[in-house]
């Protein structure tokens, strides 16, 4: 089988492909390779309409057929993107798009740019061995998850669709496959940097560099030091996304310098999951068995992986080597400070008490270290003390030793008293920045497998819920029981 242009064909894209127009060495060129009966699974009609694409006409066979490989729409230049990635600290110097396929990149109605990409489309040059395909759930998750921090506000790729391919992929059993439409700013990776500077590529380094420039930090062109500053960027935004994944337990399982972007986007949702118990040395992946990836390493391997893009941009920072490392260590030094100001920012909030004294940081310290030691709900703790400034006595339920929420929320009530305000205000702007409800593992693995089954309804309404997640919704917000711990991701590959 092949893939076709049809003629006349009803789906329309506004392609305006900017990557295919970079040099060959950048890519292979391409065609998904066509699966046997495509399904249409789920479509997010929303999404459609803010790419400019009409969901009627991709929800028609004719769009199921672009959704799941079988047809190339008009205007697309299919490709598989070259990059590289140290993966659990190992550096593998050739990597690239296995398994995905990006078809090209759309112009929205505003002029906002965003790539369109099928994930699971077939094998490519950099498949290494691999088929090329995905699952039904890994692509659910990604679906499920993708959107629900999207919806949480957060910096993400997004997921315009999934596809039945109704064929079967081997992993370590037989399971169907599926294809996922992603969309995202793009998909520029700190390991596509790598890719080029490992092979001392400095004509393709600059060639990348000065395309991000233009498409991500569009401000910075014509600056005197412009990739100094892209560095600069790229440590500010994701400074900023990590704190963000903190503020709500979120786990990415697989922080290798290939799902670090440099638009500073969550990319790649494979053995992720939300935190359900505080505990920062929490581990689902079932690959992370150091703890590399841990909840509270995130930080610091962020860091590090931004060190690992300092190094890729060496021979555009500075005339001389030792410039050049002068400027990459003060880029990175930056890096700590805009963490720790996003994330105690973000922690303030949480408490209700943005802004104020040094001693609030040393308040929601002494709450985390509470929940730690007595393995309080992350999410609902945080929940209910929105309830608490109110009167509500709740989240201390939630504590082993009730009586060390005590101990604590004396001291913290004190410090809302010294801050004066109305307490309905404060409830409402807490409830704005904790959420009620996340995918919690327990039931994305119920969806999971209830559409493994054949039943889609538990997918269906764990999207809807985590759509609304600053909403209470009794019952979606309910941690695991002790029968569905401990909880294991696996990356799906």
């Amino acid at each position: 089988m092949s893939t076709t242009v049809l003629e006349g064909q009803a789906v329309r894209f506004p392609f305006d492909n900017s990557y295919a127009r970079l040099p060959e060495r950048f890519r292979a060129r391409l065609d998904p390779t066509p699966v046997a009966a495509p399904r249409l699974l789920r479509l997010n009609a929303a999404l459609a309409r803010r790419l400019g694409l009409d969901p009627a006409e991709l929800a028609s066979p004719e769009g199921v057929a672009v959704l799941a490989g079988n047809h190339v729409p008009e205007g697309a230049e299919p490709l598989a993107a070259a990059y590289a990635g140290h993966q659990f600290g190992n550096f593998v110097p050739q990597l690239g798009d296995g398994r995905a396929i990006l078809l090209g990149e759309v112009v929205a109605p505003d002029g906002a740019r965003f790539d369109v990409q099928l994930k699971g489309s077939g094998p490519t040059p950099f498949s290494r061995r691999g088929d090329g395909r995905a699952a039904l759930g890994p692509v659910l998750r990604e679906y499920l998850v993708s959107e629900a921090m999207a919806a949480l506000g957060l910096p993400t790729t997004r997921a315009l669709a999934a596809v039945a391919t109704g064929e079967e992929v081997y992993r370590e059993t037989v399971l169907p496959g599926a294809v996922l439409t992603r969309v995202a700013s793009s998909h520029i990776r700190v390991g596509t940097f790598a890719y080029f500077a490992a092979r001392g590529d400095v004509e393709g380094l600059k060639v990348l560099a000065d395309h991000a420039i233009a498409r991500h930090y569009p401000d910075l062109v014509g600056v005197p030091d412009p990739y100094r500053a892209l560095l600069d960027g790229v440590i500010a935004r994701q400074a900023a996304l990590v704190a963000r994944w903190m503020h709500i337990g979120f786990i990415h399982g697989v922080m290798n310098t290939d799902n670090t972007s440099i638009s500073g986007e969550t990319i790649d949702y494979g053995p992720c999951a939300f935190m359900d118990a505080y505990d920062p040395a929490t581990v689902f992946s079932s690959i992370d068995q150091f703890g590399r990836y841990a909840y509270g390493n995130q930080p610091r391997i962020m860091q590090w992986n931004l060190a690992r893009l300092a190094e890729a941009l060496l021979p555009l920072l500075g005339e001389t080597e030792e410039a050049a490392l002068a400027s990459a260590n003060e880029a990175l030094a930056g890096f700590a400070p805009a963490f720790e100001g996003a994330y105690l920012e973000g922690l303030r909030a949480k408490i209700g008490l943005p802004g104020g004294s040094a001693g609030d940081v040393a308040l929601a310290g002494e709450l985390l270290k509470a929940m730690a030691e007595n393995r309080a709900d992350f999410t609902l703790t945080f929940r209910r003390l929105c309830g608490a400034v109110e009167g509500d006595d709740s989240a201390r339920g939630l504590f082993a030793d009730p009586a060390a929420f005590d101990a604590w929320a004396a001291r913290w009530r004190a410090r809302l008293g010294e801050a004066g305000g109305d307490p309905a205000a404060r409830a409402a702007a807490m409830r704005a920045v904790n959420p009620a409800v996340i995918p919690r593992n327990h039931l994305v693995e119920g969806a999971l497998a209830a559409a493994y089954a054949g039943d889609m309804g538990p997918f269906e309404a764990l999207l809807e819920s985590t759509a609304r997640p600053y909403e209470d919704q009794p019952g979606a917000d309910l941690p695991p029981a002790a029968a569905e711990e401990p909880y294991v991701t696996f990356c799906g590959t």
